[in-house]
């Protein structure tokens, strides 16, 4: 569960989060509104990459507020981001090795993760495959395999299916869908394809201007006509 207390975050004049209230509890939740709520910003403070002016906000009964990324790293928070952070010269197995790094985990159990993130991503064959010959939902593979190393307890996704074709968006639903019950890690993504969030999240948060525009059943936000016109841009929208 991962609960967000009166968070606002100020960029000199901007308030891209203006006293955000917001609690995420089911295994897969999506994050939606128009370009410029605030949803990265909103996902950089629960990383510890930005650091509210005013707020709280915690992972299960752990306060992450004055933690650094690498704390939230070791106390189960991981992130993927737009820009996959693959390294070409690196092989597949040893980027995602790599994460270990800054996890307490012993060689063995480092090997068996790597493995498990290897197989349930479908990489196994290209594990020795340097990262410039992967293409770019071999890479976006990659980066949720990093996510799965060392216990995962919460999982941030900046819109895993960008750039995506049909099929590939397919296996990519198909792969979250799992993720919870295989690692036991809740997920919260990021996405402008509705259709997406609708298959996959059982609840969604809606932003825009930085504050909480809707939260509750994926479908029911979706329906919501307020919701509908600032995110899906329908007639009298303000976005």
């Amino acid at each position: 569960m991962i609960r967000v207390e009166h968070v606002t975050v100020v960029f000199g004049g901007v308030r891209p989060l203006d006293g955000l209230d917001a609690e995420l509890h089911a295994p897969i939740c999506g994050l939606i509104g128009p370009n410029g709520a605030g949803k990265t910003t909103l996902l950089n403070v629960l990383s510890g990459f930005v650091h509210p002016a005013q707020g709280r906000v915690w992972l299960d009964e752990l306060d992450l507020t004055h933690l650094s990324p690498v704390q939230r790293m070791r106390a189960g928070l991981r992130r993927t981001f737009q820009q996959e952070q693959v390294v070409d010269d690196l092989t597949t197995y040893e980027n995602i090795m790599a994460i270990a790094d800054h996890i307490p985990l012993d060689r063995a159990r480092r090997r068996t993760e790597v493995d498990g993130a290897l197989a349930l991503t479908g990489l196994g064959e290209r594990a020795s495959w340097p990262g410039r010959r992967l293409n770019l939902f071999d890479r976006r593979m990659v980066e949720i395999a990093k996510t799965l190393i060392g216990a995962p307890k919460l999982i941030l996704m900046d819109e895993p299916a960008a750039g995506l074709n049909e099929a590939e968006t397919e296996r990519l639903r198909a792969l979250l869908l799992r993720i919870p019950s295989a690692s036991g890690a809740q997920l919260i993504l990021i996405d402008h394809d509705a259709d997406l969030i609708a298959a996959l999240c059982e609840e969604t948060l809606v932003l825009d201007f930085g504050k909480r525009v809707a939260l509750g059943p994926t479908r029911t936000v979706l329906a919501d006509p307020t919701v509908r016109q600032a995110y899906l841009g329908e007639p009298g929208a303000a976005c």
